[in-house]
């Protein structure tokens, strides 16, 4: 599936072509894989409609892949002909600077992403860096494995950034695929703590209440009580603003978005510092995914029996999938089928 100009998805539109193309060779360093499954992210919006950093067009989008090992390229040595493996967000870091040298190549200046610096996993065959293409735990499904790679280790990711113990409270704004994979983790890592969730319809709050939220609500609604950090997963401004006015003082809001859509922006101009910022808050974003999250995430949700709830479509229905995903109709995570 090509996407070969970016523009406002409408609701009739459909970005993606269904094009034959030549199977990819690996160079030196990469592997082919063929792919069985990839995942939708919300991301593959920010790219079409523009608010990513230009992706090279035409492209094939897809950055949570999964499938087997087909062919090796030359000096390739840590994987074999037939391993399965995944891709995520991450297609290759410099790994010499101090971010790279230090675990955090999502920071490096020379990163590359999967699905739009180059081809992804939208199709039947794509390539990897060996050193980016993740086993995958036999524990999993290809359809299981597919959104651990993005939406379970960006919210790994986040988990990590929000920086609380055991005990303390969190809040989940937004419960699509990110959402719903955080909020396992966090039952599995804080057994002892409280997640409140907010989401915009009520059926995502019935979801939360499913997978275990303590408490569910609307974006504007006020918990039973204040918040140690929350995890923003939305598009929009307006969860921001309510975030911050439930956070104890000290709090933490990590903003889980590759970039925020325009159409709420002017809650911005409503940021009131004694209410949303004073008392020591803090408000940290999130960048990218690291290679250390991606291996990281994929032991433990095995360990843990983390799994998401998926819905799966063919690859030339990724259209429609892309669709569903801007009108808010999720439950979980939306995975392709090769």
């Amino acid at each position: 599936m090509l996407l070969e100009k970016t523009g406002t998805l409408h609701d009739n539109g459909e970005p993606l072509r269904l094009a034959d193309v030549s199977p990819p060779s690996p160079g030196p360093g990469e592997v082919l894989i063929r792919v069985s499954a990839c995942g939708v992210c919300h991301t593959e919006l920010d790219e079409i409609e523009g608010r990513t950093p230009p992706p090279r067009l035409p492209v094939i989008p897809g950055h949570q892949a999964v499938g087997v090992v087909v062919k090796t390229g030359r000096g390739v040595t840590r994987h074999a002909e037939g391993d399965r493996v995944g891709v995520a967000w991450i297609f290759s870091a410099c790994g010499k600077c101090p971010y790279c040298l230090g675990d955090n190549d999502n920071l490096c200046p020379d990163f590359r992403a999967t699905g739009r610096d180059s081809d992804g996993g939208y199709a039947e065959y794509m390539v990897a860096k060996e050193d980016y293409a993740f086993p995958i735990p036999g524990i999993f499904t290809d359809s299981e494995a597919a959104p651990l790679l993005c939406a379970g280790a960006i919210g790994y990711r986040s988990l990590r950034l929000a920086g609380i113990r055991d005990g303390q409270s969190l809040g989940l704004t937004g419960f699509g695929a990110s959402g719903h994979l955080v909020l396992k983790t966090a039952r599995y890592l804080y057994p002892n703590s409280g997640i409140y969730v907010f989401a915009r319809s009520a059926s995502e709050r019935e979801f939360a209440k499913g997978l275990g939220a303590k408490w569910t609500g609307d974006t504007e609604d006020r918990p039973p009580a204040m918040l140690d950090a929350v995890i923003d997963t939305t598009p929009a401004w307006k969860p921001v603003l309510w975030a911050l006015k439930n956070l104890n003082p000290g709090g933490r809001l990590v903003v889980n978005a590759i970039r925020k859509e325009d159409r709420d922006k002017d809650y911005l101009l409503n940021l009131d510092y004694p209410s949303h910022l004073w008392m020591e808050k803090e408000i940290k974003s999130v960048a990218n995914v690291s290679s250390r999250d991606v291996s990281e995430f994929l032991l433990l949700a095995a360990s843990a029996g983390i799994r998401p709830e998926v819905e799966e479509y063919l690859l030339e229905d990724a259209n429609r999938a892309l669709l569903e995903l801007k009108a808010g109709k999720i439950k979980g995570a939306k995975v392709l089928r090769i």
